[in-house]
């Protein structure tokens, strides 16, 4: 009998609901938060709309809200939720949060959204692209929906997701895509910020197509930026910036150093040239000494000779003319002699320059990450190759130079020897000049001309041999003058490398110097962009308005999701077999239920 009234009472309830309590008191929410959420086509066109609409009770009782729905539900509890036209009112028992889900049609989005297919090249519909296989463009544009409350597209930025599976598609392109991988799947993130159209695209060849609906939520943008940090970002811009100066710090004493260079090599190529110039002219007053030479030679041979034979044949008075001679054949060597004491004077000076620069050249290759540093610094990048052509050239120029430079510290010791043995070879001839005038003066008659012969005798002796020496002197001076015309050629080669090494350089420092001073302030440049982007999408003043009605107030939020329809293969359903239910009634089943 209990069972019975128990079984009675349910159905009261729930064939006559009614509300007990204080039905009649007007309850209180303090917000309200509405969450659209749409169902859209494969090309974007909406399909079903509904919202979620979420209420903060603070007072219970009865609660008014509006919205033209076509269908309510309560999503909270059991209690009855009624529509009068735009009209929605429940009693909220306690206070809390409370969910009731309102259908709409003919309702329009804030947004056009038009998504498109094409397949090698030719236009389908997206019910038609499953299992296909070729190359995708897949295309989706938004843009204002004019029909809507603007408030929405001028405040809200969407995010767009696409959900792929890698092993039916692979992507060739995807512009402005943020891509993260999780497992066999890829997922395509894109964001059209407020008051803006977004054109999005996506190439792909893709197998036995099939792809999960595309995801699409739209928030207020003061939502999205509320968390934005910049300051890791502008501290990198700040090492940036600092390598940037020491990148152009570095370059600017590579002038330097280059520019000293440079003149130095400038200086001893000049030395050089005057040093060639000085061996051209020794190499041809060589000739004319050794052409002399050989005059005196065979003069004193002859002198001897002649004193030798017969004395009353030989005619004497020719002799006083050879102390004359050979005075001047000393002071044409004391000339070759101060020329040589020149000629090594401005050679030291020369190679010391030579030396000094030469080991000025860095004696060792560019680190790769300085060449790295210096493509990276914005400078001309043939300005850079040619630098880097002549730092080899340069650094040849080091290497063969130190092999040579044993044959370059010799040249001047030999200068100084062969220097010193002319005027040694002067002096004596001056001295035999002296002697053979006083000689000459106090001869007297035939006795003192068996001394004069001998004295002879032994002068055109020794002078044979000086000849043979002066002879082998010059012919190394000739050598040496006709193989410093390469060396010289080398030097002037070398001097215009620096040269154009130099005026490289240079470029390349007013390039890092021009790059510096635009980049000093780069953190704060970029920090005033940011601030500046943010002032542009700065929604914070914006007000949250109702979607479904302009009579909803204390909006605190509204966000829409939307999700257009899967393409994918249609799976064939097993045929099941369906036992015929009985013909029983309703308290039949109801007693079911709780037995």
């Amino acid at each position: 009998m209990k069972q019975k009234i128990m079984f009675i009472f349910v159905a009261v309830l729930l064939v006559f609901p009614y509300s007990i309590g204080n039905a009649n008191t007007n309850g209180k929410a303090s917000s309200k938060d509405e969450v659209v959420y749409g169902s859209l086509r494969g090309d974007g066109s909406l399909n079903e709309l509904y919202v979620v609409n979420i209420l903060d009770i603070t007072r219970p009782g009865a609660i008014f809200d509006y919205g033209e729905y076509t269908e309510i539900r309560n999503l909270t509890d059991l209690s009855v939720i009624e529509q009068v036209g735009d009209e929605v009112q429940f009693e909220a028992a306690s206070p809390g949060w409370f969910y009731y889900q309102g259908n709409m049609v003919d309702r329009e989005l804030p947004w056009h959204i038009d998504i498109s297919y094409m397949l090698d090249g030719e236009e389908i519909l997206p019910e038609n692209l499953a299992g296909q296989e070729g190359r995708l463009l897949l295309t989706i544009n938004t843009s204002e929906n004019e029909q809507a409350d603007p408030a929405f597209f001028e405040n809200y930025t969407m995010q767009i997701s696409l959900t792929l599976n890698t092993e039916k598609i692979s992507i060739i392109q995807a512009p402005d895509a943020t891509i993260a991988n999780f497992g066999k799947k890829r997922k395509l993130s894109y964001t059209v910020m407020p008051d803006s159209e977004g054109d999005i695209s996506l190439l792909a060849d893709v197998v036995d197509f099939e792809m999960e609906g595309i995801d699409i939520a739209a928030i207020p943008l003061s939502m999205a930026l509320d968390h934005l940090e910049t300051d890791e970002m502008t501290s990198e811009m700040r090492t940036l910036s600092d390598a940037i100066q020491e990148i152009n710090k570095g370059v600017s004493d590579l002038n330097t150093g280059v520019s000293e260079l440079n003149d130095g090599v400038q200086s001893l190529n000049t030395g050089s040239r005057q040093y060639e110039t000085g061996m051209i002219e020794i190499k041809g007053a060589s000739n004319e000494i050794v052409a002399a030479s050989r005059t005196i030679d065979e003069s004193l041979a002859k002198l001897y000779k002649g004193l030798s034979g017969s004395s009353d044949e030989m005619d004497l008075s020719d002799l006083t003319q050879l102390p004359e001679g050979l005075s001047l054949i000393a002071n044409g060597l004391g000339e070759v002699a101060d020329g040589l004491n020149q000629l090594q004077e401005n050679y030291a000076i020369a190679f010391s320059v030579l030396d000094e620069a030469m080991n000025n050249i860095p004696g060792s290759s560019l680190p790769e990450e300085e060449i790295q540093l210096l493509y990276a610094s914005g400078a001309n990048p043939e300005t850079i190759e040619h630098l880097m052509e002549v730092f080899v050239a340069a650094q040849t120029a080091k290497g063969t130079y130190d092999n040579v430079k044993a044959a370059f510290v010799a040249v001047g010791p030999t200068l100084e020897g062969t220097s010193g043995a002319a005027n040694e070879i002067g002096n004596q001839l001056r001295t035999m000049a002296s002697e053979l005038s006083v000689a000459f003066e106090s001869m007297e008659g035939l006795d003192a001309l068996g001394e004069l012969e001998a004295g002879i005798g032994l002068l055109a002796e020794n002078y044979g041999e000086f000849h043979a020496g002066l002879t082998s002197y010059t012919e190394g001076v000739a050598q040496l003058a006709n193989s410093y015309s390469e060396i010289a050629s080398g030097f002037n080669e070398v001097a215009k490398g620096t040269s154009e090494l130099s005026s490289g350089v240079r470029e390349l420092n007013d390039g890092t110097a021009e790059l510096a001073d635009a980049t000093n302030d780069l953190p704060e440049k970029m920090q005033e962009e940011i601030d500046a982007m943010m002032d542009e999408f700065d929604k914070s003043d914006f007000e949250p308005v109702s979607f479904v009605s302009p009579r909803n107030t204390n909006i605190a939020s509204v966000q829409f999701v939307l999700k257009t329809e899967p393409i994918e293969l249609e799976q064939e359903e097993e045929p099941t077999l369906v036992e015929e239910e009985e013909n029983i009634g309703f308290w039949e089943r109801l007693k079911r239920l709780f037995s």
